[in-house]
């Protein structure tokens, strides 16, 4: 998905009721622990999924050795995925494991070229992970990251998440998935009804369809700059940003 233009107008002066919804949302209070922070190789990455881990091509047999080290990817695709990602050698090969873990009937430990993207993990199984089961929004979250957009994920799907919710990835990213993931209509904006779908999903039958309504007018009131009834992507920002746990919960640890 190719970025918007940014918006010229001046960011909403009043955002409370915005930011609070995003900050009530809370889509990422997930533990998957990858390593030490400190360790995470950052690389310049675009918005476009394609920079993230499409460069990799085909897996080496895990059964394959080097003396007493076992070979899981070979050389060249280890530097592809560690240049397209936020991660080092290491915690790639951790994501591997992790994966595999999910569904090792369905993900071969030799994988012949073009199963890193071909084979997939239903999304079902991904939902059932522990760090997601309890998310209210573990099914769009599987949608924003999968190719197929039915939320069934290749490794390559599973890397990018990975790597999107890793704690070096820049601001910007973590900004455009999560707009992605309140985009549930998928039409580059954040209007009305995906308000309601997100406010549904976030509490049930906790609050009335008028609280709803309410909540997401008070939202548009307050964040839509333009006037045109719907967030692009640059005035989500100027409210996402304010949401004070957006940052600090956007992350992943495995």
């Amino acid at each position: 998905m190719r970025m918007r233009a940014p918006y010229a107008g001046q960011a909403p002066q009043d955002v409370s009721a915005a930011a609070e919804l995003w900050s009530y949302a809370k889509l990422w209070p997930w533990e998957l622990v990858l390593g030490h922070p400190g360790s995470l190789g950052y690389v310049v990455s675009c918005y476009s999924r394609s920079g993230l881990t499409r460069l990799a091509g085909s897996y080496a047999s895990e059964n394959q050795t080097m003396g007493n080290k076992v070979v899981t990817f070979t050389e060249q695709e280890l530097d592809d995925y560690q240049d397209c990602t936020f991660f080092t050698r290491k915690e790639i090969l951790r994501v591997h494991k992790r994966f595999r873990e999910l569904r090792p009937d369905l993900v071969p430990r030799q994988m012949t070229e073009g199963q890193a993207s071909s084979v997939k993990v239903p999304c079902e199984c991904i939902e059932k992970m522990p760090e997601l089961r309890e998310n209210p929004f573990r099914r769009r979250i599987c949608e924003a990251f999968s190719r197929d957009g039915q939320g069934n994920l290749s490794f390559e799907d599973f890397l990018d998440a990975l790597s999107v919710f890793s704690e070096q990835a820049p601001r910007d990213i973590k900004v455009f998935y999560a707009f992605k993931i309140y985009d549930f209509d998928q039409d580059g904006f954040i209007g009305h009804a995906d308000l309601m779908s997100c406010l549904t999903t976030m509490t049930k039958n906790e609050l009335s369809p008028e609280e709803h309504q309410q909540i997401a007018d008070k939202v548009i009131e307050e964040a839509d700059v333009d006037g045109d009834g719907k967030l692009s992507i640059l005035e989500f920002e100027h409210v996402i940003l304010r949401a004070p746990d957006f940052l600090s919960t956007f992350h992943i640890r495995i």
